[in-house]
């Protein structure tokens, strides 16, 4: 009977040596899927991460592309340019008419 309960006990182990083995193994499968989706997903946050480096970059740019163009259409700046220019219109005619003085003479 000693011999029969050995060979029960060895047969049990082995089939608990079996099971732990194949526990180990399914693990093992899981823990690398785990890792293969976690290095997935970490690819596609770098991706999206240099994405929204360049959105903020553009962002930025425009801004500083508005901002440039609200100053020269703000209201002060274009009366002093139209001014300006009014000045330079007229100061044209007198260098006309002075010319047309000059030249008839």
């Amino acid at each position: 009977m000693e011999g029969a309960i050995d060979v029960r006990l060895i047969v049990t182990l082995g089939g608990i040596l079996f099971s732990v083995a194949g526990a180990a193994a399914v693990g093992k499968m899981q823990i690398k899927a785990i890792l293969e989706t976690l290095t997935d997903l970490e690819k596609r946050l770098r991706n999206l991460d240099k994405r929204l480096d360049t959105m903020e970059t553009r962002v930025e740019t425009q801004h500083q592309r508005l901002s440039i163009l609200s100053s020269m259409m703000d209201p002060n700046t274009m009366e002093r340019r139209h001014r300006e220019t009014a000045t330079i219109q007229a100061d044209i005619a007198s260098l006309k008419s002075h010319r047309q003085t000059i030249s008839h003479a």
